[in-house]
């Protein structure tokens, strides 16, 4: 770890740590923590960062804790099963706040692009890229019009739909890292469609990241397309 991922690891930690005790006292924030609460005192106000291994605690482990119960608590699935997740996805700055507690949690290699499916993982895919420092991709299920080459990736579902998504080819290039990332997992059927565009792109897959799982179904199929580390932050039934 160099000196600046070292300082944005330590920021990360502490901001953190701000959400946490902007519904805890001191105290419940060091018994859930298990971190002094004078420490923490002095973190939360700015006035001294945590070391390197403790900020790789807080962020890896206790945030990916918060951040499961902030999604838990912003997730409705109704009766017929259908998931409402927009207070989500439409809140950019949760979302850069997932990116790193993702990153850190998961272990994801640092990919070349971050590959997801327009529309709702748009804006997920758009802090991970920017916690990465990698290009944003998505594919959609209608061509751009004034683009010439596409990588297509079609799929007939149970339902006896056919669903086709296209990127286009200048998105994703042969050599390139990706990690695949959506809002949402239920059969995986949307993320096969972006690991065979990966494929065909020839590109080397370095994870597959969404926020929520309904089930087990979609991330044990994705879990059968691809060795590299599949998660979840929640799972919803």
């Amino acid at each position: 770890m160099n000196r600046a991922e070292k300082a944005a690891l330590q920021l990360q930690a502490v901001a953190v740590l701000r959400m946490l005790k902007t519904d805890r006292t001191y105290a419940e924030l060091a018994a859930e923590t298990g971190l002094p609460d004078g420490d923490l005192n002095r973190y939360v106000n700015g006035h001294v960062l945590p070391g390197a291994d403790r900020a790789e605690r807080i962020v890896g482990e206790i945030g990916q804790e918060a951040i499961a119960q902030e999604l838990r608590s912003r997730v409705s699935v109704d009766d017929e099963g259908y998931v409402d997740n927009s207070a989500i996805v439409f809140d950019q700055s949760f979302l850069d706040r997932v990116a790193p507690v993702a990153a850190t949690s998961v272990g994801f290699e640092r990919p070349d692009v971050v590959l997801t499916a327009a529309t709702d993982g748009i804006t997920l895919g758009a802090a991970m890229a920017s916690y990465f420092d990698a290009r944003l991709a998505y594919a959609k299920k209608s061509k751009e019009t004034a683009v010439e080459e596409f990588i297509e990736a079609r799929q007939r579902l149970s339902s006896g739909i056919e669903l086709t998504y296209y990127l286009p080819a200048a998105g994703l290039a042969a050599g390139e890292s990706v990690l695949i990332v959506d809002d949402l997992i239920r059969s995986g059927e949307t993320q096969e469609l972006l690991l065979d565009i990966a494929a065909q792109a020839d590109a080397a897959v370095v994870g597959v990241f969404t926020l929520i799982a309904v089930g087990d179904e979609g991330l044990a199929r994705a879990r059968g397309r691809t060795d590299a580390p599949v998660a979840a932050l929640t799972t919803v039934e």
